[in-house]
């Protein structure tokens, strides 16, 4: 089932899909341990009158949106069957690691009536099912799950007061389905503990006069030991549950405000996913500055991983994002972890756990008898080029001292070794889009960034001899670029060199990457006439119709759902052109295809407002994951750069007050 929230405070990250269930929580790393698993859903019920009903039952008119200015899920779930209406607000406190619901219940029938709301819980703790405990705790008058260093307490409250029944059981062993089916007669039968697979679920109950509204809380707190998730618990009921949604609230609130953006001239809708976008990026930042590309476990359904891990290139445009938007501490977090997992040699894995782990990976090490270096060059280039970014933008100097040695210069001077001597190119590694082993347009372009940032950098601190060597050796690289990467019969970049027995043989495919990553990283100037010439012919060939969009490149086949068109649309690449165009105009008319762009992407939203990585070129169909971290990162950016190029062209004077 899709996700629809994704809310956390940087150690816990919880996914709620479109019933309003609980389908994903992380802990104790952002994206690392999903405690849920993905495969199954906590549930939330109501029986009234005798009659029972799960909110995944259809009979329920469910809506699952964001808060509009803070991190937090807003759900309205009916049922006019039963005369029941459940207004509930999750968040995830940002000091401590508990989740809270908070149900507002309303009596829609014209009866006084009694109404029982009951809240399931069932984990994979370790990310397994076996081995489990599960029990009730009378002293705190809690339900608690746990397995070694892995623990969650539940309770909740209806009208202040505590909840009256519950159960644990056996789920999916010896023919029981699981504790959940206990609940559906409104009666729970008690049973105090299980071990195993198991699960657990807790009753509200309180009598409604008609069209009465009653508030009700429910809290599942994530712990390493017992005696921490009854501290915590003693923490709720020291300061109330609401009190913990009203501080989540002003604190995230104060954080996404605290630029006081102008916005001139963009639409409630794209200011509103331009916020709900910063915290979905917020989100996935774990504590120790990982920045996962995507919580999202649906694509365990289809595939044989997830998106749960760091690509360094996906993480540094979010890095970039954050930057942009002011948020230089959470950016700064990020690049300590880069500072932390480099390798000796300088160069970056394929992906990373939130942990600093070498995540699992297709890239192989061996190749035709030959060993060769599995990585995408252009993450390691694209984290200098980020961090120059922050640098301008914060005037971190002594962080950036601190990590030069051990960062910026050890990923330079591999970059600068890591070429081909005949072309002075960067030597074959897998493109960006993870497919393709060669010389790509975009790696080259990224290279040639990064080692520009390296140069910035050593110019800074006075390290005027690698500084030279960078600068020398990007401009190398750009000369390369232009002779062997540009085709002028054709009229735009090739996607790919590669060298075949000694010869060069190249990969014509018209690919986005390549008119991008020369303009994002500086090679050449928008208005340069090659660039020009080559966005065109790229736009022409990777539109899609009748949703709008562009494909990645001609014949994408990664999903792919429909033969005629290049691929699916993705939000990244059509996001990239919007970039393009802001850097183009001139006029504040020709802005207005920007402002189009946008307003695609939040018609091609989830209704909650998330973004995913591709959609369906006919229906829109969200496709893969959702939400894409990358996806919203490009959307704060072309946001952002919009907002600047107001200010250049003096039609606003502090569109970004950021700097």
């Amino acid at each position: 089932m899709a996700k629809s929230l994704s809310i956390g405070n940087g150690t816990v990250l919880v996914n709620l899909d479109e019933r309003a269930q609980v389908r994903d929580f992380y802990f104790p790393h952002v994206g690392l341990e999903n405690q849920v698993g993905g495969h199954f859903a906590h549930r939330v019920g109501v029986w009234v009158d005798g009659q029972f009903s799960w909110t995944a039952d259809p009979d329920w008119q469910v809506r699952v949106e964001w808060e509009i200015d803070f991190m937090a899920g807003r759900t309205l779930a009916e049922n006019k069957r039963l005369g029941v209406r459940l207004a509930i607000q999750d968040i995830v406190y940002n000091e401590k690691n508990i989740f809270v619901r908070k149900v507002l219940i309303t009596n829609l029938s014209n009866q006084v009536r009694e109404i029982r709301l009951f809240f399931h819980q069932q984990f994979e703790l370790y990310e397994s099912h076996a081995a489990h405990t599960a029990y009730f705790d009378p002293g705190s008058h809690s339900l608690v799950h746990y397995r070694n260093q892995r623990v969650f307490l539940a309770a909740g409250e209806l009208d202040a007061k505590p909840f009256d029944q519950f159960s644990t059981g056996l789920a999916g062993r010896e023919g029981r389905e699981g504790t959940y089916r206990d609940a559906e007669d409104g009666v729970l039968s008690g049973n105090p503990i299980e071990h195993g697979p198991v699960d657990s679920v807790l009753r509200l109950a309180g009598n409604f006069q008609a069209g009465e509204d009653k508030l009700a809380y429910y809290w599942l707190i994530a712990a390493k030991t017992i005696p921490e998730a009854f501290s915590l618990h003693q923490y709720v009921h020291d300061n109330g549950p609401g009190h913990l949604v009203q501080t989540t609230r002003d604190f995230w609130r104060a954080w996404v405000y605290r630029q006081n953006f102008s916005f001139d001239g963009l639409s409630k809708e794209v200011i509103n996913l331009f916020n709900l976008s910063l915290f979905i990026i917020r989100a996935h930042v774990d504590a120790d500055g990982a920045i996962i590309a995507s919580a999202d476990s649906n694509v365990l359904q289809s595939g044989k991983d997830t998106y749960c891990y760091t690509w360094m290139r996906d993480s540094s445009y979010a890095a970039m994002a954050l930057t942009g938007a002011g948020s230089h501490s959470v950016a700064k977090q990020f690049f300590t972890f880069a500072n932390q997992t480099i390798t000796p040699e300088g160069y970056f894995l394929h992906k990373y756990s939130a942990d600093g782990a070498p995540g699992s990976s297709w890239h192989a090490w061996f190749k035709n008898g030959e060993p060769q270096l599995p990585i995408q060059e252009d993450s390691t280039a694209s984290v200098l080029f980020a961090l120059w970014q922050f640098y301008e933008k914060s005037k971190d100097l002594e962080f950036v001292e601190s990590i030069y040695n051990s960062l910026i210069k050890k990923a330079a001077d591999f970059l600068v070794i890591y070429r081909d001597e005949n072309t002075g190119l960067p030597k074959p590694s897998f493109d960006l889009w993870e497919e393709k082993w060669g010389v790509s347009t975009y790696t080259a372009a990224a290279v040639y960034g990064g080692l520009m940032a390296a140069a910035n950098f050593a110019k800074v601190l006075g390290k005027l001899k690698s500084g030279n060597i960078y600068h020398k050796t990007a401009l190398e690289i750009k000369e390369g670029i232009l002779k062997y990467l540009y085709d002028e019969k054709l009229g735009f970049f090739p996607k790919l060199l590669r060298f075949e027995r000694g010869e060069m043989v190249f990969d014509t495919t018209i690919d986005f990457s390549s008119v991008y990553g020369l303009s994002n990283f500086g090679v050449l100037r928008d208005n340069d006439p090659r660039l020009i010439r080559a966005l065109e012919i790229s736009v022409k060939k990777l539109a899609v119709k009748p949703i709008g969009g562009l494909a990645r490149y001609d014949g994408d086949n990664y999903a792919r759902t429909l033969d005629g068109v290049p691929g699916n649309p993705w939000i990244i690449t059509t996001l990239w052109l919007a970039q393009h165009q802001v850097a183009l105009a001139q006029t504040e008319d020709d802005l207005q295809p920007v402002k189009k762009w946008l307003l695609w992407a939040t018609k091609n939203a989830f209704a909650s407002g998330i973004l995913p990585e591709q959609l369906h070129p006919v229906t829109g169909e969200p496709i893969s994951v959702a939400p894409l971290v990358w996806s919203h990162a490009e959307f704060v950016r072309t946001v952002i750069a919009y907002l600047d190029k107001m200010e250049e062209l003096g039609l606003c004077k502090a569109c970004n007050p950021v700097y």
